[in-house]
């Protein structure tokens, strides 16, 4: 299985590009299906961990380092966008439970 030319690198990154889609897949599902908002946030948060391993890995495979910037600025939004919604769940938390009717319980 091992290429005669040792060129283990190449299968090495073709099988993580692999690997890499199907947890891609997986974490759209579960995006899709939720059940619960933070369960869709966090497959989101996935999904960017997972795009900059992708950016780093092409960066490896290309020999174009441009990518890992690419990579580093990813990872960075990604960060910041975890560390917005972690701020949106815990005001949220803070009001309370909103009513099924989506009324935010205010009377009118």
């Amino acid at each position: 299985m091992i290429p005669e030319d040792g060129s283990i690198l190449a299968v090495a990154v073709d099988i993580a590009f692999i690997l890499i889609m199907a947890a891609m897949v997986l974490a759209f599902l579960r995006l899709a299906r939720g059940p619960s908002l933070p369960d869709r946030v966090v497959a989101l948060d996935l999904i960017t961990v997972l795009a900059v391993a992708f950016c780093a890995l092409f960066a490896v495979s290309s020999g174009q380092a441009a990518f890992l910037d690419v990579a580093i600025a990813l990872a960075l939004v990604a960060f910041l966008a975890t560390i917005a919604f972690a701020r949106f769940a815990e005001r949220r938390k803070a009001r309370g439970p909103v009513p099924p009717d989506g009324s935010g319980g205010e009377s009118s």
